[in-house]
């Protein structure tokens, strides 16, 4: 299983995202992933800088392959724009690009007071965009007239010297048979056997990737009241993530979720076990990727801690 580096947009301002891409490099991460959002899931995260100028400037300072875990190509940019920022990327990035996708969320995609549309119009919407960014990927004078969208002769000129690939995020059946269907990989953030089963059944390739989080610290009901604190949302269930539209619609909904269910489900404190242990769940699932984010401000001791201790065991229980 390759592990690799989560960096939060929501938590961190750019320059920050830009020195833990160098510090992932250097403690022995072999990737990265981004998040793409226009708000944070709450006011205590507090960030949300422009993901594609953060991607440029990361490109620059590392070697290590990039994803956005994921880009919403549906609502707020339209798909046309996304491909030259897409290809731009892949362009400039050394190690190479992927651009994850998916069928987002109103946290982010309402901004622009676009009507936000049902689960079903979403994936809809996700599947015509994602076969309009990869017929503009491959270098071809694109005019198309769609049911959603609509292209006029339009052409990427600079382009990278590979295809960029484009793995898709599945939460849900219709979701996971979507990914399936177009996509070059599978995104989620859970240990989901049974979700990466009905991928690989209903014809799905390419590497199964997903996010975690961990919060390491010296003490662990600190750690796990921090990432409470932070990331309570991460607890939020079913489709609240995808409808609720605003950070504070989050907050009231975390209320809903204690400082025990977030340690429950990520690893907290200095325990190095107890990371390797719940980490490894995503190996034994069967997934191919896997991205840890450190929750709060201590990032050099988790990457201190993590190339000396939890990374060799995690590969070796991994193996």
């Amino acid at each position: 299983m390759r592990i690799g580096y989560f960096l939060s947009s929501e938590e961190h301002p750019p320059e920050e995202l830009v020195r833990q891409a160098r510090l992932a490099a250097d403690a022995g991460f072999e990737a990265l992933w981004i998040s793409d959002h226009y708000h944070p899931w709450n006011h205590e995260q507090g960030q949300s800088p422009f993901v594609w100028s953060v991607i440029g400037a990361v490109s620059q300072v590392c070697d290590l392959p990039i994803t956005t875990a994921v880009t919403c190509p549906t609502v707020r940019i339209h798909p046309a724009v996304i491909a030259q920022a897409a290809a731009t990327s892949a362009r400039m990035c050394r190690g190479g690009f992927r651009l994850g996708v998916g069928s987002g969320e109103a946290l982010n995609e309402h901004v622009t007071g676009s009507r936000w549309p049902t689960a079903d119009v979403r994936l809809e919407m996700l599947e015509e965009a994602v076969g309009v960014i990869r017929r503009l990927l491959s270098g071809e004078r694109v005019s198309h007239h769609g049911r959603h969208y609509t292209v006029e002769d339009a052409r990427i000129f600079t382009l990278p010297d590979d295809p960029v690939e484009i793995p898709v995020s599945g939460f849900g059946p219709e979701a996971i048979a979507l990914a399936a269907r177009i996509g070059d990989g599978f995104v989620t953030t859970q240990p989901d056997q049974d979700a990466l089963a009905a991928y690989r059944e209903q014809g799905g390739t390419g590497p199964a990737m997903a996010g975690a989080k961990a919060c390491w610290g010296p003490d662990r009901d600190q750690a796990q009241a921090l990432a409470h604190r932070l990331w309570a949302n991460a607890g939020v269930p079913g489709e609240l993530a995808q409808v609720l539209p605003s950070p504070a619609h989050f907050e009231q909904a975390s209320q809903l979720v204690t400082p025990e269910m977030v340690g429950e489900t990520m690893p907290c404190g200095p325990d190095v076990e107890e990371h390797v242990t719940k980490l490894a769940a995503y190996a034994e699932a069967g997934f191919d990727e896997l991205y840890v984010a450190q929750i709060g401000p201590d990032q050099d001791d988790f990457f201190r801690v993590y190339e000396a201790e939890v990374l060799p065991a995690l590969r070796r229980s991994a193996t």
